[in-house]
């Protein structure tokens, strides 16, 4: 009976074993091969970054910070100064040449270019007898000295009376007579300041007008030179858009002696930029703003509206209380033409004549004075700075006559 029990138990134990070996036969068929092994691949050496060194670092001594020199302080350390940019010396203010007396003291560059006509005139007088071939030598004199044709129809009677009751006549007496009746035509009577003192409040305005040519932008500069040397505080407005530079022109004449310009792009509108410079002078506090407007040819009817226009804006802060016409002296009659238009335009109020010293003849100034009805205020006689002054007739007289 054991033996059978002891056969069941290796039968069982047998069974189980051969059972172990056919599960695990089959699981290895099933299970599918594994991946071969990667390849050793030896990886490229990394690229540098920025501030890396492009070399493989090699083995350096290194100090710690004991053994490192630190500086004690007592060399100085070199600080580069940054560079210095110059700055452009500021512009120096000029001192105008006081203007009382001007006209006298440029008597005899005045003088020098004008005796033709005093000298012609006395060496006609002061011959034995005065016929009428003299007479109308006396006339043609006047008329080349562009004194006009009624101007000098009056003269010739006033001196062919004096000269009559005269009799004897000697070079001083016939001096005397010539520029008696020579300070008639002229007027000693007529107002011939340039007003810059508003009744009601400051500034003064005035306005510049010309033809192109004849020294407008330079005589508004000048202009200002003769306010400032008499005390005043002087605004420009170039208001001459039109005619290239003339605005830098016009500023540097003020920058020289200290007044402020008020100017506008190329181009422009003249009427804002006047505008804008009368707003400025107010709000400054200056006692005139000069008013430097384009060069208009007189033949230009929509150039002459423009002019017009700048006149009524301006208007809109304050009356104006000058208008300048500027004549080229040396134009002689067409001067007048150029006159007639301007002042059906604006309302002329003087006159400024530039270059008299020049080829001008004398006479001019009586011929415009007669034709406008306004007097010559200011003469230009020369290219110097100050050599704009205010018109005096006795001075003009005696330049022409000569002593």
């Amino acid at each position: 009976m054991d033996i059978v029990i002891l056969a069941v138990v290796i039968a069982v134990v047998v069974l189980g074993a051969l059972g172990g070996l056919i599960i695990g036969s089959r699981r290895k068929k099933q299970l599918p091969p594994p991946p071969p092994a990667a390849p050793d691949i030896t990886a490229p050496p990394a690229e540098p970054h920025v501030g890396d060194e492009a070399e493989t670092p090699r083995d350096e001594p290194r100090r710690t910070i004991e053994e490192v020199d630190l500086p004690d302080g007592s060399t100085g350390v070199a600080v580069e100064e940054p560079p210095v940019v110059e700055e452009p010396p500021p512009i120096e203010i000029e001192v105008p040449e006081p203007t009382a007396g001007r006209l006298i003291r440029l008597r005899a560059r005045l003088s020098r270019s004008q005796t033709a006509l005093g000298k012609g005139l006395l060496t006609l007088l002061s011959r034995e007898h005065l016929d009428e071939d003299t007479w109308e030598e006396i006339e043609d004199t006047l008329l080349t000295a562009d004194v006009g044709v009624q101007p000098t129809q009056e003269l010739v009677e006033g001196l062919r009376e004096r000269v009559k009751v005269l009799g004897t006549r000697t070079p001083d007496e016939l001096r005397g007579l010539l520029r008696e009746e020579l300070l008639k035509l002229v007027g000693t009577d007529m107002d011939r300041v340039v007003k810059t003192e508003p009744e009601t409040s400051k500034p003064g305005i005035v306005m510049v007008v010309g033809v192109n040519g004849t020294g407008k932008t330079t005589t508004t500069g000048k202009l200002a030179r003769v306010l400032v040397a008499d005390g005043r505080s002087v605004v420009l407005g170039a208001a001459d858009t039109f005619r290239a530079a003339a605005a830098d022109q016009l500023q540097t004449w003020g920058e020289r002696v200290g007044a402020y310009t008020v100017r506008g792009p190329e181009a422009g509108d003249p009427a804002s930029v006047a505008f804008d410079a009368v707003k400025e002078g107010k709000e400054m506090g200056s006692d005139v703003v000069l008013i430097d407007t384009a060069g208009r040819l007189h033949t230009k009817t929509g150039l002459m509206d423009e002019l017009g226009k700048v006149k009524r804006v301006v208007e809109k802060h304050a009356p104006l209380d000058e208008v300048l016409l500027v004549l080229d002296a040396t134009t002689g009659q067409n001067g007048l033409v150029q006159a007639r238009v301007f002042a059906e335009v604006v309302d002329i109020t003087g006159i400024v004549l530039t270059k008299l010293d020049g080829t001008a003849k004398g006479g001019i100034v009586i011929a415009v004075q007669r034709e406008l009805g306004v007097p010559v205020k200011l003469v230009g006689l020369g290219e110097g700075a100050d050599d704009l002054a205010p018109f005096e007739p006795e001075a003009f007289v005696d330049a022409l006559i000569g002593d």
